[in-house]
């Protein structure tokens, strides 16, 4: 798909390792640990789990994006357009959007980058140049479909 890799900040296949692996239990969310099956990035995911489930093994395709119009234009990142037209969002089954609150660059070339997305959180761990598109304080979507 041609007009959604203009959108795309970063996509990988994930499996999951396991879900709340500190122990903590809450109600509607379930912390998700996956491993990225391309670019071995380490993920760290807060999921609402009564509106969408994951479990150990499970593979699935992750997507940062900045906008949802698939021409690239930007997004109102305060309305959400409820209209007939096409959108990235209809590729999958769980979309959130939220604001990126920290980026850490390690010595190794590794880079930690932590978002919210309305108070669930995302901690992504990966090579540095994989994860370039990323920017501080950026409004992104994520978005994600099991495979």
């Amino acid at each position: 798909m041609e007009s959604s890799a203009k959108v795309t900040l970063f996509e990988d296949i994930f499996e999951v390792t396991a879900l709340n692996p500190d122990g903590y239990k809450f109600n509607r969310v379930n912390r998700v640990q996956a491993l990225g099956t391309t670019f071995e990035c380490d993920l760290l995911l807060d999921i609402n789990c009564e509106i969408y489930s994951l479990k150990e093994a499970d593979k699935v395709t992750l997507v940062l994006a900045s906008t949802l119009h698939l021409d690239g234009s930007p997004a109102d990142h305060f309305s959400y357009n409820v209209s007939n037209e096409p959108t990235l969002a209809d590729n999958y089954e769980y979309v959130m959007h939220g604001r990126l609150f920290d980026i850490s660059y390690q010595k190794d070339g590794t880079i930690v980058i932590a978002a919210s997305f309305g108070g669930l959180l995302m901690r992504l761990t990966g090579e540095q140049r994989h994860l370039t598109n990323i920017l501080p304080d950026m409004r992104l979507f994520l978005l994600l479909k099991k495979d």
